[in-house]
């Protein structure tokens, strides 16, 4: 939380210290456009006044000129096509900026239509920092006729922006004080489903894969992350529970045989069987040693399965039936599937499939009746169906039957 405050606080007054130096820019850009103005007025006022090429010598000219300085408050210097100031209006007689030269490069940017910066020589006239602006008046067939050199104090420009900049301050002090106080509540706010679903992560990295967050987020961003956390929760929790049923049930049925090849092998330990029973004890250790190994193949298959997937091939319906009947000899079985029919699948895995299947029908069946193994037209495919005429699956149990493991009869 320190560190999200510290940032928030920090992009606070950055964006103050960045709003006071875009509206000290502004000022002065508008300033500056109200220099041009001015200057554009003389140049107006110069090509319609009946003055001579002397225009020191106008005292109508003068005298408006010197109205026009004092009614914008800016500084007025005429200068000749050379650049060379002839004329002042804030002092109309021996002014002191009276002959100096501007650059002689400016002076022919000036009349090529440019606008220079001309900030440094009004500076160095003056001897005070300024703002410039300046325009190259013409007659009207077109003859160079004179500089217009329109500046202002650049700490006149300070003042007048000093009002506004410190009401701008002011506000803004206010609402960084408002944001300051806000802040650690509203950064506690928003943090907190994180922290919480820290605090969570920790707990399941501990084991414990029943905890959640809550989902009652105060954005919608939040709340996704929280239903994304609890998802990946239930899916590990799902996980841990297979494994755990996994383990179980491998372990059940590597009990079994062990246990009979492990009772079989203390009889023969004994000496105190004969040859016929001493037979039957090699046989069932066999017979159970041929289940490990069965088991294991098939541990080893589902592995196989689980990491490279199924290899589909186009597979007869027909002949996978009689795979399975030819498996199960003597077996009360019937087939019913169309010529033609063909599935996507492999054939091994399906005939495993049907198999089973039919081996769970034919301990549940009523003596007496038969398996059916049918085949129909499903529209978009084929359905393939092993049928009995047992008790039937409990309809609660009918949604796990596709879950790995499953037994309908936790006991067995």
């Amino acid at each position: 939380m320190r560190t999200t405050f510290r940032r928030q606080v920090t992009l606070i007054v950055s964006l103050l210290l960045a709003a006071t130096s875009l509206f000290t820019h502004y000022v002065i850009r508008e300033r500056e456009s109200s220099l041009r103005g001015t200057a554009q007025s003389v140049v107006w006022l110069m090509q319609t006044s009946a003055v001579s090429d002397d225009m020191t010598t106008s005292w109508d000219f003068l005298r408006t000129l010197s109205v026009t300085s004092s009614a914008s408050g800016n500084d007025i210097l005429l200068c000749d096509v050379n650049g060379e100031v002839k004329l002042c209006a804030q002092d109309i007689q021996g002014c002191s900026h009276i002959g100096y030269r501007l650059p002689a490069d400016k002076v022919e940017a000036l009349f090529n239509g440019e606008s220079p910066d001309l900030n440094d020589e009004a500076t160095e006239i003056y001897g005070q920092r300024r703002v410039a602006v300046a325009l190259a008046g013409s007659t009207a067939d077109g003859e160079q006729q004179s500089i217009v050199l329109v500046s202002v104090e650049r700490e006149t420009i300070s003042e007048v922006t000093s009002g506004a900049l410190k009401i701008f301050m002011l506000t803004a002090l206010a609402v960084f004080a408002v944001a300051l106080l806000a802040t650690p509540f509203l950064t506690n706010r928003e943090t907190k489903p994180i922290q919480d679903m820290a605090a969570a992560a920790r707990q399941i990295a501990h084991g414990n894969l029943n905890v959640r967050v809550s989902t009652n987020c105060q954005t919608e961003e939040m709340e996704e992350l929280a239903v994304a956390f609890n998802n990946m929760a239930a899916a590990m929790q799902n996980a841990d529970t297979a494994r755990q049923e996994f383990v179980a049930n491998v372990s059940h049925e590597l009990k079994t045989p062990l246990t009979s090849m492990i009772g079989y092998a203390d009889l023969l330990r004994s000496g105190t069987l004969d040859d016929a029973r001493r037979r039957t004890a090699a046989d069932a250790i066999y017979h159970e040693s041929t289940r490990l190994e069965s088991l294991s193949q098939q541990l080893l298959a589902l592995q196989g399965l689980q990491k490279n997937g199924i290899a589909l091939q186009a597979v007869d319906v027909a002949a996978v039936f009689h795979d399975v009947a030819r498996s199960l000899p003597n077996a009360p079985l019937t087939l019913d599937a169309p010529a033609g029919a063909t599935v996507q699948a492999d054939r091994v895995l399906l005939a495993d499939l049907l198999r089973n299947l039919a081996v769970i029908a034919l301990h549940a069946s009523t003596p007496g009746n038969t398996v059916r193994l049918i085949c129909t037209d499903a529209g978009n495919g084929w359905r393939l169906a092993v049928i009995d005429t047992g008790c039937g699956i409990p309809a609660e149990a009918v949604p796990h039957l596709t879950e790995p493991f499953y037994r309908v009869d936790k006991a067995r």
